[in-house]
């Protein structure tokens, strides 16, 4: 049985049973045999059908905001997701004309030569539960514009996503076994990867469930892209405006209960900047409100899970233990208890600390002085993982040379935390491979076929 235990309570939210082997493999079966009809459909067809579900999801948006409160508890002020949604959904059918475009080399009296984007067939979409209609439009959308059939599973906490947009986009009229909302065990999961079920395996979550797809598509040549794990540093430049700084990346380390794929995780500050910036940090943690995440005035609600508020109560243990030092005093956060988390601020940290190695993935980030430039990009590359990193400074030409430097997926210069579908989502090391959003999204969820036409 598939459970979501609701992190507002402890109680049971809600139950689903997954689809056993012989079911999984008809879902399969049905998807492969909607496909081509689907692909043969006009590209504007399916672009006008794909944004009428975007819209039906916007609708429901009154009954979705409290769901996700008590799904995966992010406070109901912040109005759920649908501005990101819709905006990522948008722009991938604004440039599916052009993405999706022939490459013509040659048509003459002679030849007609041309590379054409076709489909994979079924794409699997494996979606997170910590921004669970975000990161799923980021596949899904593009996915079904190209032609393909797509089959979603969605995070165990996060079950009514999927049926939602299973809803929106049937609603709309994209035909049930072109989008399939399915529930899927790990080794179910696992074994119609390993069966060349898919054309293609997007994945966003854990390193270790990154490891999992990998291995199950080990020798089927399945096209998987993965975005797993991340420790996404800010650097704060000698010459940056502080309070902007402050403002923006503590934003980025706590919103969503510092439950975001490119949350801030550790911060580097020019030593002449340090002391004012730690200021800064504090007074903004110290007006937040930790509560219920239905009570319009809670600013952070509890985590998604008791268990993964308690690997950050364990993380920030050790560095205090260590010698870190702890800025926010639990006193000012008495409802701190399982899932509920108080935020912290650390200083007196270094890299030798889980809490500035592991992604915490929680309301914690620890802070670093730093002397120079070389010391900041030593630091934020010394990490397993690379997908964001934020510059904070008044000059554009030291950002871009700083960034050149920095191993990573995406460079921010003063801002933060913030995915902008034009630009390419991708990452390095542990964070996964591939690319999703842009031009480059459809490339990654296509694949080239070349025609060489001599005419008689």
């Amino acid at each position: 049985m598939i459970t979501c235990i609701s992190p507002i309570d402890g109680s049971v939210y809600a139950e689903r049973t997954p689809l056993g082997a012989s079911d999984a493999t008809a879902a399969v079966d049905r998807a492969r045999a909607a496909q081509s009809a689907w692909a043969a459909r006009p590209l504007a067809e399916r672009i006008a059908l794909v944004q009428d579900g975007v819209a039906r999801i916007g609708a429901m948006n009154d009954q979705i905001v409290p769901e996700l409160a008590h799904q995966m508890g992010r406070p109901i002020r912040y109005g759920g997701e649908f501005g990101g949604f819709n905006e990522r959904a948008t722009y991938m059918a604004e440039i599916a004309q052009d993405a999706l475009a022939d490459i013509v080399i040659e048509d003459s009296d002679t030849f007609r030569r041309v590379i054409k984007r076709v489909p994979h067939g079924v794409v699997l979409v494996v979606a997170p539960w910590n921004y669970p209609y975000m990161t799923a439009i980021n596949t899904v959308a593009p996915a079904l514009i190209a032609g393909n059939a797509v089959m979603l599973k969605h995070a165990s906490q996060t079950p009514l996503v999927g049926e939602r947009l299973a809803q929106a986009f049937h609603a709309a009229g994209i035909p049930d076994d072109v989008f399939q909302n399915v529930f899927l065990d790990h080794q179910t999961t696992s074994d119609l990867i390993a069966a060349k079920s898919f054309g293609f395996v997007n994945f966003t979550g854990s390193v270790g469930g990154g490891r999992a797809i990998e291995t199950a598509a080990a020798g089927t040549f399945t096209g998987v892209g993965l975005e797993l794990g991340g420790k996404d540093p800010g650097y704060v430049c000698d010459d940056a405006d502080v309070q902007a700084a402050a403002d923006t990346l503590i934003d980025g380390a706590m919103f969503n209960s510092g439950q975001c794929c490119c949350g801030i995780e550790r911060i580097y500050v020019a030593e002449a900047l340090f002391d004012d910036f730690v200021a800064k940090a504090v007074e903004i943690v110290k007006g937040y409100r930790l509560g219920n995440p239905l009570d319009p005035e809670t600013t952070i609600g509890p985590m998604a899970h008791a268990r993964f508020a308690e690997t950050v109560r364990e993380q920030t243990a050790e560095a205090i233990a260590a010698g870190a030092t702890a800025h926010i005093d639990p006193a000012d956060f008495p409802q701190d208890n399982g899932a509920y988390l108080m935020p912290q601020i650390l200083t007196n940290v270094t890299h030798d600390m889980r809490v500035m190695r592991e992604e915490s993935f929680g309301p914690v980030v620890g802070i670093m002085a730093v002397k120079d430039d070389v010391e900041a990009i030593r630091l934020m590359n010394d990490s397993d993982y690379g997908l964001t990193a934020a510059v904070w400074t008044r000059d554009a030409a030291r950002a871009e040379a700083i960034a050149d430097q920095i191993e990573t997926g995406t460079v921010f210069m003063n801002r933060a935390d913030y995915l902008d579908p034009a630009l390419c989502w991708t990452g390095c090391k542990d964070t996964g491979r591939g690319g999703g959003l842009s031009v480059i999204g459809y490339h990654n969820l296509t694949r080239p076929k070349s025609y060489h036409l001599k005419k008689a």
